[in-house]
């Protein structure tokens, strides 16, 4: 018989595996209008009080071929992999997509996508890029005010303020949540199993948010009852650093190599999460104030030191020995950055290592032997 929490983490697992599975299960289940999303700018809190479902696209895990006769092969295949799944109809389950301001290619792709993906609800939130303007706030505040307009048209709705401090309230339950399950690990790294956490962020962007900081705090209470295991492992503590990682085994082959991933620098991970939500505010303002204060994209600008300075501020908190930085292929923002994250770290005295990524994982040999050499030179 199974633990509680490992049935829980079994069901982020099948969740994270299959996502469609799941949103078209959820659809049944409770009716409720699912909006597709590919970036954690995308105001979440407002599609919830909105009474839809927030899914997560994570692009296509087969080949790209309808996909390539709209865009370019120099896109990341995050960009091509969703669109594939949209002309293909693997993403039938959604009533629309939201496209906040992010990259280029995720700009482009919204044109691309209102055209030929044939959903009825399409809604582009073009939040701010610089952050750290006088103006920044007001002018996020007003694209949340218009985005809050547009789905109410969308879905013929009203949202009220009171729906959206529920939201709010929940929403910082679910991040403070994950956070603590990112904390566990990296204070107990084998408390959860390889690839737990990158299960259960993924089966985060996608599940009903009521039954997931439901089955979250179950998941805690039975992480932090269950027996002790020792938090010195042994082996070397990384944290990765870049986009998205679709590859769960990159976990395990860096513990076969002697190292932990114990914290990360994801856009589907502690970016996620960061920042709680200050209820006192009024609803829009808060949410504009989060999107201000967290942990920044290389897609927003907030300073030109901000994104080293946390990068290097987490190493130093969390007793990281290493870097990995995870590069989509043709990621440009990512690719622009990791230049100058290098030099930062290197001034810093921290080691890191670069492995660029596409759909598809390298080898698994070829990533063992790249990710011995790096530890053992840890």
């Amino acid at each position: 018989m199974m633990n509680p929490h490992e049935e829980i983490l079994k069901k982020f697992q099948a969740v994270s595996e299959n996502p469609h599975a799941y949103a078209k299960s959820a659809k049944e289940r409770t009716g409720k209008k699912i909006l597709g999303f590919f970036c954690s700018y995308m105001p979440e809190e407002l599609v919830h009080a909105a009474g839809a479902i927030p899914f997560r696209i994570f692009g296509t895990v087969g080949d790209i071929e309808l996909a390539e006769s709209h865009l370019q092969s120099y896109c990341c295949s995050l960009v091509r992999g969703g669109l594939e799944d949209a002309l293909r109809g693997r993403l039938d389950f959604l009533d629309g997509t939201v496209f906040p301001h992010t990259c280029d290619s995720i700009q482009r792709l919204s044109d691309i996508w209102r055209l030929n993906a044939g959903f009825a609800i399409h809604i582009d939130a073009v939040l701010p890029v610089k952050l750290d303007t006088p103006s920044a706030r007001q002018y996020m505040i007003d694209v949340l005010a218009g985005f809050r307009s547009d789905l109410e048209k969308a879905l013929n709705i009203e949202i009220t303020d009171n729906d959206i401090a529920g939201a709010i309230a929940l929403y910082n339950r679910i991040r403070s949540g994950l956070l603590a399950l990112y904390r566990l690990r990296s204070e107990k790294p084998d408390v959860i199993p390889k690839s737990g956490v990158y299960h259960a962020m993924r089966a985060a962007m996608v599940m009903d948010r009521e039954a997931l900081a439901k089955d979250l705090g179950i998941l805690l209470d039975a992480l932090e009852n269950a027996p002790a295991v020792t938090s010195d492992t042994g082996r070397k503590r990384v944290m990765l650093s870049g986009g998205i990682c679709s590859h769960p085994d990159i976990y395990g082959i860096i513990k076969e190599a002697g190292g932990d991933v114990v914290w990360d620098d994801l856009c589907t991970g502690v970016r996620y999460a960061d920042g709680a939500i200050d209820t006192s505010e009024e609803p829009l303002a808060a949410i504009a104030d989060r999107y201000i204060r967290r942990v920044t994209c290389p897609a927003k600008h907030m300073s030109s030191t901000a994104r080293g300075e946390h990068l290097a501020s987490a190493v130093r908190s969390q007793k990281i020995d290493g870097v990995v930085f995870l590069l989509l292929k043709f990621c440009d923002p990512h690719a622009f950055d990791y230049p100058y994250l290098k030099e930062y770290l290197d001034r810093q005295r921290i080691p890191s290592m670069l492995l660029e990524i596409e759909e598809q994982p390298p080898p698994e040999g070829q990533l063992r032997t790249r990710f011995e050499t790096f530890i053992d030179m840890l």
